[in-house]
């Protein structure tokens, strides 16, 4: 990185070298789950990591989800708070997601 941080010496990372490695069904409630993320408002910023995507809101970086996806499975961590500790969820294959998506979108509202 320079002194002026004009740019980083960071490699890209995508999201789709996330979904490398994942099962069908797994692979798709990711996207799933992403499309859905991404609706809740223009505000939303993505922040692909390398072992896990953090979803935040504004520009102030308030992050409401943290996604780290497995083989088989989908690790969540909803934060509604600043104060409250981080509720997490390991989602498999076609399970409901209507709950939680209700506890990402109370996320999203709160934080």
């Amino acid at each position: 990185m320079t002194k002026f941080e004009l740019y980083s010496d960071k490699p890209f990372i995508s999201f789709n070298s996330h979904l490398e490695g994942l099962d069908e069904n797994t692979s798709n409630l990711f996207i799933n789950l992403r499309d859905f993320i991404k609706s809740l408002g223009n505000d939303v910023i993505e922040e692909i990591r390398p072992h896990r995507i953090v979803y935040a809101k504004s520009l102030t970086f308030r992050y409401f989800l943290d996604i780290q996806p497995r083989k088989d499975s989908i690790i969540l961590s909803i934060r509604k708070s600043r104060k409250e500790p981080a509720i997490e969820y390991i989602i498999r294959g076609n399970q409901k997601m209507d709950n939680i998506k209700s506890e990402i979108s109370e996320a999203y509202t709160k934080i």
